[in-house]
């Protein structure tokens, strides 16, 4: 490691990155809320619980790659993000958003 890079400041990048992830996880726990709302009907039938189930365990996927990326923004060099989290978070949100409009047809 180059003198140069010990002695490199990250700004503020790391927080508006840490600030970014919570925003996108706040989007996301608004999206899953919304779409169970807009199912709630007097009747719940197989289908609407098998997309609840679904949804809820793809946002608390989303929630376990977002907190992990948080936490390692943390210290004063902070690792990127691997590819397997960039496309588990890809993943996740695709899922949300077809199990949210599934539940809605």
């Amino acid at each position: 490691m180059s003198p140069a890079d010990e002695a490199r400041d990250p700004g503020l990048q790391p927080e508006r990155t840490r600030l970014a992830w919570r925003r996108t996880t706040l989007s996301c726990t608004v999206v899953a809320v919304l779409a169970m709302k807009a199912t709630v009907s007097d009747e719940v039938t197989a289908k609407e619980v098998t997309g609840w189930a679904l949804s809820s365990l793809v946002w608390i996927a989303f929630l376990a790659v977002a907190h992990r990326r948080i936490r390692s923004l943390g210290p004063a060099r902070p690792l990127p993000l691997s590819h397997r989290g960039a496309l588990l978070a890809v993943v996740c949100t695709i899922a949300l958003a077809v199990f949210g409009a599934a539940v809605i047809w």
